[in-house]
């Protein structure tokens, strides 16, 4: 196990560095990076995503290049715009992800970065928000339909529940994604048979890997979208690896994460090239990192402690 500590270019989901472990196996390197809130048994799909990276590998692609979005995390409308002509720019993506709903922030600010990434992308552009659960089902259809004046794609998980997101698919017309209510739940059919979603977000650590999110995809029944949990190339690897191996892609996925990061784990990270990333499998650089990496000693106790919920060989051992 190796773990690396690499600081974010811009605060995103309240971090201001991202950290995990990388495995390597006979497969290859495998990444688990759970947030620092999840407890042993959310983590052990975390761990087991890395262990079928490492240890069994991924099925075959079916497509050789994946299309991908920006991601502008939840700050003023002035950098908004910045980033969004950065990234339309340099990695040639047509479609922008905007974070919402931030807290402390208000629904003005909301408005203000939305209609910025609008001006920025142009008319041709595509635009989808990510609310992360953070709205009531009265507050998230009000702001749903006021953000649709710059015609939104779809809302992501603009409330937490599945029954919330119900109500909110009846009262607008932008189409809603659901991702923590798909990665969370125990039977993903839940989500088709509540009429809670029209897009279904998948992230290959949270469900436990490529084939566990292959099977949630089928389950669901709805077009997916790959999206990243912030990895680095190791991880987002494994997320190019299931959006390669879905039968059918409609919509750009959110792989373009590393712009969010000041480094990478690799001399030839996964970024996307006009607006695609290319499906392959980068291996991690010892000297990159060498230069971000971390001792290995808690993040060792949190893949025991996950290990714990698992079958199969154990990734993590304790030397006598």
């Amino acid at each position: 196990m190796r773990v690396y500590s690499i600081p974010m270019r811009t605060r995103f989901r309240g971090l201001t560095r991202r950290e995990g472990a990388l495995l390597r196996g006979p497969a290859g390197w495998g990444e688990f990076s759970p947030f620092a809130e999840y407890g042993p048994a959310e983590c052990a799909r975390w761990l087991a995503a890395a262990r079928e990276a490492a240890w069994e590998g991924w099925p075959a692609p079916v497509r050789d290049r994946i299309p991908v979005n920006a991601t502008i995390p939840a700050v003023g409308p002035e950098r908004a715009f910045e980033m969004t002509r950065e990234l339309t720019r340099e990695a040639g993506c047509r479609t922008a992800k905007v974070k919402v709903a931030e807290r402390g922030q208000t629904d003005a600010d909301d408005l203000a970065r939305v209609e910025a990434v609008r001006a920025a992308i142009g008319p041709e552009g595509r635009v989808r928000i990510d609310a992360n659960g953070g709205w009531d089902v009265d507050r998230a259809a009000r702001m749903i339909r006021s953000l649709d004046r710059w015609e939104l794609e779809y809302a992501e998980q603009p409330c937490a529940t599945l029954e919330e997101l119900a109500a909110v698919r009846r009262r607008v017309d932008v189409p809603i994604a659901a991702d923590e209510s798909i990665r969370r739940a125990e039977d993903p059919l839940k989500v088709r048979a509540a009429g809670a979603a029209d897009v279904a977000v998948l992230k290959v650590q949270p469900l436990g890997g490529v084939a566990a999110s292959l099977r949630v995809a089928e389950a669901c029944g709805l077009p997916v979208v790959v999206s990243s949990a912030v990895e680095t190339s190791v991880g987002l690897a494994a997320g190019v690896a299931l959006a390669a191996a879905l039968p059918e892609l409609r919509y750009a996925c959110g792989l373009g994460t590393l712009s969010l990061l000041e480094g990478d784990v690799v001399s030839d990270p996964l970024r996307p090239v006009a607006g695609e990333i290319e499906v392959r499998r980068p291996a991690v650089d010892q000297e990159a990192l060498r230069r971000w990496e971390e001792p290995a000693g808690p993040w060792q106790a949190r893949a025991l402690a996950a290990q714990a919920h698992l079958d199969g060989p154990a990734v993590v051992e304790v030397a006598p």
